[in-house]
């Protein structure tokens, strides 16, 4: 049974995906960080560089979008790319934000302008164009949704044909492009009417995305806890197919709602870099600023083969689950994977070809690259929206992201040379008080690190438990 699951408060809006009792994907959606995926904006243009080919344009944010020159072909009737003019300072111009901004980056646009629509994505400047989602695989499927939309296509427009039109009817999918151009003429309406840079269009918020994107005839049920959200997912179903708008339930149990399908359990897992297998291996997954490697350890697993096969069958449990976790953590980007090392040829293309049947499944597209010299999977997965750790988590102040802090000894180490320093200048024959964390406080005194120190100078250091100082922080106080 398939199940999406939707968590709604004003504070945030959780999504979770359950196949068979167990968790898929999970996206969650706050206001105060409303994505700018899918939006279009009335661009000012501020900056051309010319050697890299791109723009910074003003969007009317606190960033800039940073936009690729190359973005504004886009395909034609015939499949080619058509250029569009070169762009200049101080050019106005609708762009679509295509990568949210992340750190000191800001959002990566285009002007290749798509509106997505329940069956069809109405691509405004691609003129002529009809593409198929490479989903849809029977030909004579894919003839009769060609034909259906070469027909009520736009004038001067293109069209992307989506995996929701199998077996839908020419009614609704013609239903589907008139109300897509009609958002594309209060667009453009909008945009003579704006003098500055500004919002032109907002993509849908998370629950009604889903229900437009994800809710498809595989989908037993789809369950919502708030009654307004659910009534808009109803009214929006039953414009596409009021059957699929029978199986939207409105949760009222008492119990949490990610609560009752156990899914806030699953969600704890996410906290770890180590997800554990069920045949005794662990996969450890490390995230770096330049790309994110998962190292595949055999752990309690000797399998009953011999070595070879051990180490085979280990991998493709492995591949399994690394799929699944680049789903589920959203995780992006270049991905490097570093399975136990395996002799045959034939296992390692074997390994290959499961990761790409797997990668088929996954709505984000990802590419399983190939295998390196060293053994490692290469693996990009398009990256657009910050993941679900980058909204539920802060760099640790303790740390500062890097995972770790200094040693009590060698925090002992840095109190010696401070004290040597102030010792030379002058000499403090009452001695110093030290304050430390309780932690480092406990393993100094119990190691005696700075007894030494204590002799040699013939001072004496009081070393006094802070508990608001931070782990690697010290003050040492003249008495």
């Amino acid at each position: 049974m398939k199940s999406i699951i939707i968590n709604v408060m004003p504070e945030e809006t959780r999504m979770a995906l359950i196949d068979n009792q167990e968790l898929i994907a999970v996206e969650l959606e706050r206001p105060q960080h409303t994505h700018l995926v899918g939006n279009i904006y009335k661009g000012h243009v501020q900056n051309v560089l010319k050697g890299m080919q791109a723009a910074f344009v003003d969007i009317g944010q606190s960033k800039n979008a940073f936009l690729y020159v190359g973005d504004g072909k886009t395909p034609n009737a015939g499949g080619l790319e058509s250029q569009q003019p070169k762009i200049h300072i101080g050019q106005s111009l609708p762009i679509q934000i295509t990568k949210d901004a992340s750190g000191l980056k800001g959002p990566r646009a285009t002007t290749h302008l798509s509106i997505p629509g329940r069956n069809v994505v109405l691509m405004p400047a691609s003129s002529g164009y009809v593409g198929i989602s490479h989903r849809i695989e029977d030909e004579a499927e894919r003839k009769r949704l060609h034909d259906i939309v070469t027909e009520l296509k736009p004038e001067g427009m293109g069209m992307i044909i989506r995996t929701a039109a199998i077996g839908q009817k020419r009614e609704a999918i013609e239903q589907d492009i008139k109300y897509l151009a009609k958002i594309w003429s209060a667009i453009t309406a909008k945009a003579k009417l704006k003098d500055g840079p500004g919002l032109l269009y907002r993509d849908a918020d998370l629950a009604i995305r889903i229900v437009r994107d994800s809710f498809t005839d595989d989908v037993d049920e789809m369950v919502i806890d708030d009654e307004r959200v659910y009534r808009r997912a109803v009214e929006l179903a039953e414009s596409f197919n009021p059957e699929l708008a029978k199986r939207i339930h409105l949760y009222k149990g008492n119990v949490s709602i990610f609560n009752s399908y156990h899914i806030d359990e699953e969600l704890k897992k996410l906290e770890s870099p180590v997800v554990e297998l069920k045949s005794g291996g662990f996969l450890v997954i490390d995230k770096t600023e330049a790309m994110t490697v998962i190292d595949v350890n055999t752990g309690k697993f000797v399998g009953n083969a011999n070595l070879g096969e051990t180490v085979y069958r280990m991998n493709l449990e492995a591949a399994d689950e690394i799929m699944k976790q680049l789903r589920l953590r959203d995780i992006g980007g270049i991905i490097l994977v570093d399975f136990i090392d395996m002799e045959k040829e034939s296992q390692k293309e074997e390994l290959l070809l499961r990761m790409r049947a797997q990668a088929q499944k996954d709505r984000t597209k990802t590419n399983i690259v190939d295998i390196t010299a060293l053994g490692l999977v290469e693996i990009t997965r398009k990256k657009s929206r910050p993941n679900v750790d980058a909204m539920l988590y802060a760099t640790c102040p303790a740390c500062n992201g890097t995972g770790r802090v200094e040693s009590s000894e060698t925090i002992g180490i840095r109190i010696c040379r401070e004290i040597r320093r102030l010792e030379k200048k002058h000499h403090n024959q009452d001695g110093y008080e030290l304050q430390l964390n309780p932690a480092v406080a406990d393993d100094l005194k119990l190691t005696d690190t700075l007894g030494p120190l204590s002799k040699e100078l013939g001072i004496e250091l009081e070393i006094v438990s802070h508990p608001e100082m931070g782990h690697s922080s010290f003050v040492i106080i003249g008495r």
